[in-house]
This record gives structure tokens, C-alpha cells and sequence, in this order.
């Protein structure tokens, strides 16, 4: 199979033959800062050999992507029952009137973090929208892919 590269030496990640116009991949230091901009995205975990999604919210720190859930959510379940769990997480800030905006995908491991220094300092910075969010998860990005979107 023939890989489509551009000018980065890669495809983005985004599986396309070319990007679309007046759209631009991102280097991996905007896309991680873009990310961190947002407080809302959706995680994209293996639920039952089938892809699930979930709304959360989260911050990133020293490159991490931190997010709290219910111990009995399928997410929190799914973190547990596996050595380092592969999921994307994926924010993005689009106005689909101007068609502009920015989406970013990271790839990684995630791990429940049970250190409770830790733990009790994301419960005081990440506040998230479930009540009763009792477990800290963090992922950690190995591939990190971003578009910016400058209208058509």
C-alpha cells in the first residue's frame, strides 16, 4: 500500500489522499495547545469489542490528558480491566458558519491514577459535568493529529 505523504513527511493521520481545501495539518505542539484551549471533548474507547464515545471534559498538563469518571461508567470499567487501555481522545472549536476552526485526535494509553496526591489535585481542577466523577484518568498522547480549518 502506497502512503500519501505531504510536506511534514506524513498524511495527519486522517486516512486522506489529500486534505481538504483550505485546510492544514497541525505540528504536534499546536494541536497539544490547541487542546489544552478547550475544556470539552469526547473520548473514544474498545467497549465490548465495539468503539464507544463519551463526552467529557478535561485539561492537559505537561502533555497528559486528564479526565475524571464514574468508577461505574463502561469508560472507568474499560481503563481497569486492561494494562494501559489504547483510546483517542478528539476536541476540536469549529463555527460551522464561517466553516472555520480547529480539531485535534490524540491517540494513546490511558491509565486510572490512584496516587492520592495526585488524584486529590485534579478532583480540586477538573470539575466535571457527571456528579459523582470518582476516578482520575489519565492519557498519555503517542500520536497526535490536528487539522485547522480556514473556511472554503
Amino acid at each position: 500500500m502506497i502512503k500519501n505523504v505531504n510536506q511534514h513527511g506524513y498524511d495527519g493521520g486522517f486516512g486522506l489522499s489529500q486534505l481538504p481545501r483550505g485546510a492544514e495539518p497541525l505540528q504536534r505542539a499546536e494541536a497539544m495547545r490547541l487542546l489544552a484551549s478547550v475544556d470539552l471533548g469526547r473520548v473514544v474507547f474498545d467497549m465490548q469489542a465495539l468503539p464507544a464515545i463519551r463526552p467529557v471534559n478535561h485539561l492537559v498538563e505537561d502533555g497528559v490528558i486528564i479526565i475524571r469518571c464514574r468508577l461505574s461508567s463502561a469508560l472507568s470499567a474499560a481503563v481497569r480491566s486492561s494494562d494501559h487501555l489504547v483510546v483517542a481522545y478528539e476536541a476540536d472549536a469549529l463555527d460551522s458558519r464561517t466553516r472555520t476552526g480547529w480539531s485535534v485526535v490524540a491517540t494513546g494509553r490511558a491509565r486510572t491514577l490512584t496516587e492520592p496526591g495526585l488524584v486529590a489535585r485534579y478532583e480540586q481542577l477538573l470539575h466535571p459535568w457527571v456528579n459523582h466523577a470518582d476516578t482520575v484518568v489519565a492519557i498519555e498522547p503517542e500520536i497526535v493529529t490536528g487539522l485547522r480549518l480556514r473556511g472554503s
